[in-house]
């Protein structure tokens, strides 16, 4: 799929804060350091044509404070993972981290954990809940919309045991909680990082499954690229499976094939939004000299990615640890219903990670646009826009 974005973007209201900068390759943005690709491009910045918003003057706001003073140490806390499990580097370790945190600060013990697989039935899930339910696993934390119909099923067959499904809030019952997230909102900023990185004004979105939750990321990410650089910036999107095939999660192989063909079109920033798969993605940026942002968790210091972890530039941080964190201690304390409705910017819910110092010459530029986002001066939609 390659697509061509126009500059007119109707789901993002700039309201005065982004103004054309005349020279359409003027990034007004300094001196920026260099981008992977080398093929005959410019330099990094140059294919931004918009202003950023100003960064917000002195330091930046703490992130929110977690509570640790909540005693969890009567919680039993089962994780039924998605597909790849403890260890994929990005989405299920997020989970895992939460956990691995509120045991350690507030006394929870650890219960059982189980990995989904890329072709298992629904019966297959609801067992794998049934089975952590029987042994006392309490709450279970349920890692991925793909869980709903199995904890939907199971969840009220069990009414003293608590659930919680991440990215999912179709499940109405009064045990089970949803923590979902503003994907959208942290896509908007690795666009916007993209924009700023690519010298050849070629970007590319690679998703694991096509879904309307991995779609939030395509449409933040295509929002964040053209309020940077308007119609400057070609967007390829492309997609490793078709919804009900979520074995695109966990296929670094196709994503390395599917990584390479877009780099070998011209594109030299790719952001993946496809889990344990995107270890293939990193693969090809390494191989031909190219960008690439990470996803979920801060992927850049994952130890399983060490060898590739330098075409790494950011990523888009999806903080199911603080969301996973956050419920365990709320439950503690008996009022998971002030929980955020939302995991969004303005509770550090969704963000980027700086922790690639080549990421360092655009932080002005993307801390004024994610100010612009949680002062609402920028609204970004959770729909593409094709």
């Amino acid at each position: 799929m390659r697509r061509k974005r126009g500059a007119a973007l109707a789901a993002i209201a700039m309201a005065g804060v982004l103004t054309m900068a005349g020279c359409a390759k003027d990034s007004g943005s300094g001196d920026a350091g260099a981008a992977g690709g080398d093929g005959g491009g410019g330099e990094a910045g140059s294919c931004v044509t918009q202003d950023a918003p100003a960064a917000p003057e002195g330091e930046a706001e703490p992130e929110a404070e977690r509570n640790t003073d909540a005693d969890a140490s009567d919680l039993k806390v089962g994780l039924a993972f998605d597909v790849g499990g403890r260890g994929d580097a990005s989405f299920n370790d997020a989970a895992a981290l939460g956990v691995d945190e509120a045991v350690e600060q507030l006394g929870a013990e650890k219960g059982a954990e189980s990995p989904a697989q890329g072709t298992e039935s629904e019966d297959a899930k609801q067992q794998r809940l049934e089975q952590m339910a029987n042994q006392g696993n309490n709450p279970i934390i349920a890692v991925g919309f793909a869980y709903a119909e199995a904890v939907a099923a199971v969840a009220p067959k069990h009414p003293d045991t608590e659930f919680a499904i991440v990215d999912d809030d179709s499940v109405e019952a009064e045990n089970v909680t949803s923590l979902v997230f503003a994907e959208e909102e942290g896509s908007f900023l690795a666009g916007v990082a993209a924009a700023y990185k690519t010298t050849d004004c070629q970007v590319g979105f690679i998703g694991g499954v096509d879904t309307p939750l991995i779609q939030k990321f395509e449409a933040g990410f295509e929002q964040g690229v053209e309020a940077a650089g308007g119609d400057n910036i070609e967007i390829r999107n492309e997609y490793l499976t078709p919804a009900g095939d979520i074995s695109g999660f966990n296929d670094p192989a196709k994503a390395n094939v599917m990584a390479g063909a877009m780099l070998s079109q011209g594109t030299d920033v790719v952001f993946h939004a496809a889990g344990a798969s995107g270890q293939g993605v990193f693969e090809a940026a390494a191989q031909n000299d190219a960008l690439a942002i990470g996803v979920d968790s801060d992927q850049y210091e994952q130890k399983t990615l060490a060898e590739v972890r330098d075409v790494i530039v950011t990523s888009m941080l999806k903080r199911v640890d603080v969301a996973v964190y956050d419920y365990i201690a709320a439950l503690a304390e008996g009022n998971t219903d002030e929980l955020p409705e939302r995991f969004d910017l303005s509770v550090d819910g969704v963000d980027y990670s700086d922790s690639n110092s080549d990421i360092e010459d655009i932080t002005d530029e993307l801390e004024g646009y994610k100010q612009a986002i949680i002062d609402g001066e920028i609204d970004v939609s959770d729909q593409t826009q094709g």
